[in-house]
């Protein structure tokens, strides 16, 4: 667990002033973070052949995709509709 003085340091950088039980409470969230963290490290890392030909910067192709398909899609997939449009339920 990160200890009070921790925290009161990080505090003071922050020109934050705690009380007690407010520096309690940030132990115990600042070492679950740190936890979080620490377990991250251990996930497995991709292999090379994973991240894209070894660089990690690889990206995809562009695509064009016309907004008309996508609007039609979405108004087909909509349970209500009507000329074109689809129909919600009145707000005001």
């Amino acid at each position: 667990m990160i200890s009070k003085e921790e925290v009161e340091r990080i505090a003071k950088l922050a020109r934050l002033e705690l009380t007690e039980e407010e520096i309690k409470k940030m132990q115990k969230d600042l070492s679950e973070i740190l936890d979080y963290f620490n377990l991250l490290k251990k996930a497995p890392k991709p292999s090379k052949t994973e991240r894209g030909k070894g660089d990690l910067r690889a990206t995809r192709d562009d695509e064009t995709i016309s907004s008309y398909d996508i609007a039609d899609k979405i108004i087909r997939a909509f349970p209500e509709k009507k000329d074109g449009y689809i129909k919600v339920k009145t707000i005001l």
